[in-house]
């Protein structure tokens, strides 16, 4: 009888130990790792069953059986054995617990993980924008470089706006800003009254970019840069060029009214 209960435990604990380590060291690949831990947690419950149910039925014909000392020592022998196997039984049911609890901490970490990396990604990945009438994608740091540019222009600092704009064009050769940034440095030069360096800033948006909205309103600054350098012939001609171009512009409107008054 002892060697029942012996080969008993035998063959549970096999078919837990086997079973745990295998699943265990294969760091819970997420939902197959769950799908074991379930079968696991149903494999102890099923093997903890059996136990009880055996127990019950063997040791059911020696309580009217007890008279010598031998049986008395087999039953008690046994009952260690019995305890000693559920004692192990609990404990493996412990270590499926743990093995599910490190499943949601890592599934949680990973979540956390790819959270954070979606979030580093958006800050620097190309968004898309509306530029100059234009679907482009910009970048970040490209998008804060030309905002900032006209910061500070808005703001009355031409010299450092004119600076932040070459620098855009320099790193920026690409850029669906491109238009408008050649445009807005034509202003710091105008603004400061430098309109030997404001043609050609506006003339390579009149030229490279003509369907730009900023190709008008460039075009009536060049004839005003041109007026101011006493020019009257050029500024005539560039707003000729202007009303031929963009007829329908407010840009050209003004630019009839400065052409009346040239004539």
């Amino acid at each position: 009888m002892k060697r029942h209960y012996q080969a008993l435990s035998a063959a549970v604990m096999a078919a837990l130990f086997i079973g745990l380590p295998m699943q265990a060291h294969a760091l819970f690949e997420d939902t197959d790792a769950r799908r074991e831990i379930l079968k696991m947690r149903k494999q102890i419950e099923e093997l903890t069953a059996k136990l009880d149910a055996s127990v019950t039925t063997k040791l059911a014909p020696l309580n009217t059986r007890v008279d010598d000392k031998a049986d008395k020592k087999s039953i008690v022998d046994m009952i260690g054995e019995i305890e000693k196997l559920r004692s192990d039984v609990a404990a493996l049911r412990g270590q499926v617990e743990v093995l599910s609890n490190e499943i949601n901490n890592s599934q949680r970490r990973q979540k956390d993980f790819y959270n954070d990396l979606d979030q580093r990604l958006r800050k620097i990945e190309p968004q898309k924008l509306t530029v100059d009438g234009k679907d482009v994608e910009v970048d970040k740091a490209e998008q804060k470089a030309f905002d900032t540019g006209l910061a500070e222009f808005r703001g009355g600092n031409f010299t450092a706006s004119q600076q932040l704009f070459t620098s855009f064009l320099q790193r920026y050769p690409d850029s669906g800003y491109l238009p408008q940034a050649y445009f807005w440095l034509g202003s710091t030069h105008f603004a400061k009254q430098e309109c030997d360096k404001a043609i050609p800033a506006y003339q390579t948006v009149a030229t490279r970019f003509p369907t730009s909205l900023k190709a008008p309103e460039a075009l009536l600054n060049i004839a005003s840069c041109q007026l101011d350098l006493k020019d009257k012939a050029a500024a005539r001609e560039t707003l000729d060029q202007l009303l031929k171009k963009y007829p329908s512009s407010s840009a050209a409107s003004m630019g009839k009214e400065r052409l009346t008054e040239l004539k």
